[in-house]
């Protein structure tokens, strides 16, 4: 589907097949995206593949919106409005006051939102959240461990709960990290008692993944994780450039040695929100009658969020620290570790 068609004329591909089933089906799943699209290698795709896993699992249809701005939000979802759709999924915390408006408005249609928890809950909408900070901690304590310049970088795309939490936990795990080795290893690009940091202010521009990535390794970061959706794609092409001697990448939301498979090789791990799981958790709870208003989390113990694989860097990291990291997870699950400050 012709990403830029959403802007021209929603109200007609709001009836466009993406899911060969959906027209067969009894149980239709409509999603729709931020402004990073359906096809961003992260966030977006990550939640469709949950539709996609629902049509093969459940028999249901699937089709998507694709917003090109904020301003197409509310005009999205409305939309989707008139009976064509079972559940309606909307992806990111900035679609939160459009879905809260059009959820409000009509009562009985189901809402789901990736990100976002209302206080109090709207009955028809499930809110999908992540502890995103349970596997960013491993994932700075990892990247602590393996740094060969003391210095460690990151940047979010926009100052929001959703891609902070990945920053604290990054931050957190690396203090974890100097406090049981005494080591004083420093992260650039976040303070989580200050709340600020390097944002790029968009989740587009892989030239500002590139120009934000080039300025941390300037300082001396050797291993940057980028919070920003496709502008880390970016910093993934700048790795490339340098060699990962020099820079390693931390991927977020999808194991991207899989989604950006032409620059795998610079990934040391990434930080998986498994949007997948929770989409296709919503859609079987709406089906089966067990459907309500609140809150689903994914964390650690339930695979809502994970480290994912070493891959191609597995050999370069040493088996104490596997076991290391291993045993915090552990610790995390048991609530032996806070990850919070």
């Amino acid at each position: 589907m012709n990403r830029h068609m959403s802007r021209i004329a929603p109200l007609a591909i709001a009836f466009i097949l993406a899911g060969t089933t959906a027209f067969a089906a009894d149980f239709t799943a409509c999603q729709v995206t931020d402004t990073g699209g359906i096809d961003d290698n992260s966030f977006n795709q990550t939640a469709w593949k949950g539709v996609l896993d629902a049509e093969e699992k459940l028999g249901v249809g699937g089709r998507f919106l694709e917003s090109q701005a904020e301003t197409d939000y509310e005009a999205n979802i409305n939309s989707l409005l008139g009976g064509q759709c079972d559940m309606i999924i909307t992806v990111g915390f900035l679609l939160g006051d459009a879905t809260k408006a059009t959820a409000e408005a009509n009562p009985d249609q189901k809402f789901s939102i990736v990100d976002y928890a209302y206080d109090p809950p709207v009955p028809n909408i499930l809110g999908q959240v992540y502890a995103t900070d349970e596997a960013a901690f491993l994932s700075g304590f990892l990247a602590a461990g393996m740094t060969k310049t003391g210095v460690l970088g990151t940047f979010g795309g926009i100052n929001i709960p959703p891609v902070t939490i990945f920053m604290d936990g990054f931050y957190r795990g690396v203090e974890h990290y100097n406090a049981q080795k005494g080591a004083n290893v420093t992260v650039l690009g976040w303070n989580p008692e200050t709340r600020e940091g390097l944002f790029t202010n968009n989740f587009e521009s892989l030239d500002d993944g590139r120009a934000f990535a080039q300025n941390l390794v300037d300082e001396g970061a050797d291993i940057v994780l980028p919070v920003a959706g496709p502008v880390g794609l970016g910093s993934a092409a700048l790795a490339d450039e340098l060699g990962v001697d020099r820079l390693k990448i931390i991927g977020v939301d999808a194991d991207l040695y899989f989604t950006d498979p032409g620059k795998k090789h610079v990934y040391l791990t990434s930080v998986m929100k498994r949007m997948d799981a929770t989409v296709l958790g919503v859609i079987e709870k709406a089906m089966d009658g067990t459907f309500e208003g609140g809150i689903l989390e994914g964390n650690l113990s339930n695979g809502g969020v994970d480290l994912a694989p070493f891959h191609d860097m597995d050999a370069l990291v040493p088996d104490a620290l596997k076991a290391e990291l291993a045993a915090i997870r552990q610790d995390i699950i048991d609530g032996k570790l806070s990850v919070g400050g």
